[in-house]
């Protein structure tokens, strides 16, 4: 699971979000997307730094303008989560 997030920053021209965490790192991230599993919304971000790692956080839309991205607490709710994206993904190839 990822460490705590501080902070978030989104360029919305281009659907970056910087991520900010405790020990004062930042990721760029690019937006994937967001989806639904077991009536909880998720989102996957992929780092611009060439990896192909991919990180998954909780979603909650606040509005149309605002959302908040939440960590996921338990590592059985992380990996389903991240089953869940890996079938999405699998099906749109």
């Amino acid at each position: 699971m990822a460490e705590d997030i501080k902070n978030v920053n989104i360029e919305e021209e281009e659907d970056i979000i910087t991520l900010e965490f405790d020990d004062d790192t930042a990721v760029d991230c690019y937006v994937m997307g967001t989806y639904e599993f077991e009536g909880k919304e998720y989102i996957a971000l992929a780092p611009e730094d060439g990896t192909d790692d991919v990180y998954i956080y909780g979603y909650k839309q606040i509005n149309d303008e605002e959302f908040e991205i939440l960590e996921i607490e338990s590592e059985e709710e992380f990996d389903a989560a991240a089953a869940e994206f890996d079938a999405i993904m699998a099906e749109e190839e």
